[in-house]
């Protein structure tokens, strides 16, 4: 039974991965495509902050500094240099991961709601400062290519080819995850979420592991902000450096289950179809809904379901499973 278990789960695996990749050829019209692509460029973003707020439990609601950092870097590439945004990719990570060092040295050693305001703070630092930066277009942004030189340019006219791009960058996203978790790294990471005295006690060097995970954090969030920017075409600092995207991303992460693998990816794939369908509804009076959708999420997770709803699934899927277990097993009990 339990072979029969293992080999059920890889088939639905299997299965999943079939859909995910035949999405955008099986709901093909440009919103259906356009809305696909935004999951996954969400799970990206999502999936990197989770690394340092769902494994480390750092909840920082600064990380759209670092998105905003790759989309600028991106677009700043192509504005002042002429070169492929691509090349911006590199330099986002770069300058991302070294605000991150900065930033991360005093303010990973408050914990709580204190290490989320501090980050707060320091988002809200850099946006009036990019707002007031002609270097970086002050208010109005920079701009992309608006007619592509080279495929190297990533400005597509259809959603599709973004598509495969950002599920091919959401795989390696989740495999470097995946790798993090099973690494000493990980193991440090949850014990210091648990109880980082009691860490502390066992060897674990705390300091050290947060500020690694939140650099390593920063660097793939600025990978989704280049991403946005390229797929976009523009950033500016409502759409790159805007504190809803950074309460939009951790909303992600908290929805599907923080500190589980998959738990962002579930997340987005709710919360951006939910975004996109009623903005389409209501046009412009949206926007104001937008915050009280958020603002509902937060309440309903916090009250009745914190670990997310992938963490709802499994407790569910185990306690169905625990019960079939023994006898499946041929299990039986001393008299």
């Amino acid at each position: 039974m339990v072979r029969n278990f293992k080999w059920a789960a890889l088939v639905w695996l299997s299965v999943l991965v079939a859909v995910i990749v035949a999405y955008p050829l099986l709901f093909s019209t440009p919103f259906q495509q356009r809305l696909g692509a935004l999951v996954l460029l969400y799970a990206i973003a999502a999936s990197a902050w989770n690394i340092v707020g769902g494994y480390a439990g750092q909840v920082s609601v600064g990380h759209v500094v670092f998105f905003g950092c790759g989309a600028y870097a991106a677009m700043g590439a192509y504005t002042h240099f002429g070169w492929s945004p691509l090349l911006g990719i590199p330099i986002g990570i770069l300058v991302s991961a070294g605000i991150a060092a900065v930033i991360g040295v005093p303010t990973l050693r408050l914990s709580g709601h204190y290490f989320s305001m501090a980050t707060i703070a320091v988002a809200e630092l850099v946006r009036l400062i990019v707002t007031n930066t002609p270097y970086l277009g002050s208010a109005i942004g920079l701009s992309g290519p608006t007619v592509p030189r080279n495929v190297f340019d990533l400005s597509f006219i259809s959603a599709l080819p973004y598509y495969y791009l950002f599920l091919a960058i959401l795989a390696v996203t989740l495999l470097i995850t995946w790798w993090m978790t099973n690494s000493r790294m990980g193991f440090y990471l949850r014990a210091i979420r648990d109880s980082e005295r009691a860490a502390r006690s066992l060897g674990a060097r705390a300091s050290r592991t947060k500020l690694s995970a939140f650099m390593l954090s920063a660097g793939m969030t600025s990978v989704a902000g280049a991403l946005y920017a390229m797929m976009f075409g523009f950033v500016d600092p409502e759409s790159g450096l805007g504190l809803l995207i950074s309460v939009k991303i951790l909303i992600m992460a908290a929805l599907g289950g923080a500190g589980l693998l998959f738990g962002p990816l579930v997340g987005a794939a709710i919360l951006v179809p939910l975004e996109e369908i009623s903005n389409n509804l209501l046009g412009g009076k949206g926007a104001g809904l937008t915050f009280v959708v958020y603002g509902a999420i937060i309440v309903l997770i916090a009250r009745f379901q914190p670990g997310g709803i992938l963490s709802l699934a499994q407790r569910l899927w185990s306690k169905q499973w625990g019960r079939k277990l023994p006898a499946a097993t041929g299990v039986t009990h001393a008299p």
